[in-house]
């Protein structure tokens, strides 16, 4: 599915999608699928296993995406574009908002759209979740899953890497329970 990118183009995509992304590396999830499938650089089957593979490495989202994605398509370099185009407008952006931002900080307007801001970002966040859910959850215990991580981590404060531990560790002796019933 992989389409042929120039070094610009991998730059000029991240660039704008770091230009106009506001919520962070959750909110550009969106914008990276739709600019890259767009281009045919990914299939529809692919986003996850790039998330995933991005959320598993250390370091922000949106740059291990970037460097993910550029290296899929252009190595080294493309990585290195991608990663670049990702982050250059936002700590531009940003640099220039905390020159500005001091002066203005407690203006009635700039408070106002801040408050306004802080939920069109958690719907930005919310939509690569949902459809993650909505491709990855096919059968009942898989969402009954997600809601009990969603609650145990969100509500009772549990950390994320049990549970990923519990998973791993049920998951194992299922398949090797069901390995063992086959083989008999």
């Amino acid at each position: 599915m992989q389409t042929k990118a120039s070094l610009w183009q991998i730059f000029s995509v991240f660039a704008g999608i770091g230009t106009f992304t506001i919520g962070g590396g959750y909110a550009m999830i969106p914008l990276i699928e739709a600019a890259m499938r767009k281009r045919g650089w990914i299939s529809e089957e692919e986003l996850p296993d790039i998330v995933v593979l991005a959320q598993s490495a250390p370091g922000l989202l949106a740059v291990n995406m970037a460097i993910y994605s550029g290296y899929r398509l252009r190595g080294l370099k493309g990585a290195i574009a991608a990663t670049l185009g990702a982050v250059l407008p936002s700590f531009a952006i940003i640099l220039l908002i905390a020159i500005v931002f001091t002066s203005f900080k407690d203006n009635p307007v700039v408070i106002r759209i801040f408050r306004g801001i802080r939920p069109v970002a958690v719907g930005l966040i919310l939509v690569p979740a949902v459809n993650m859910a909505k491709k990855g959850c096919k059968k009942w215990w898989q969402w009954l899953l997600c809601a009990a991580t969603l609650f145990l981590v969100a509500f009772c404060k549990f950390s994320p890497i049990y549970i990923i531990l519990v998973t791993i560790v049920v998951a194992a002796g299922i398949t090797l329970a069901r390995e063992g019933r086959i083989r008999k």
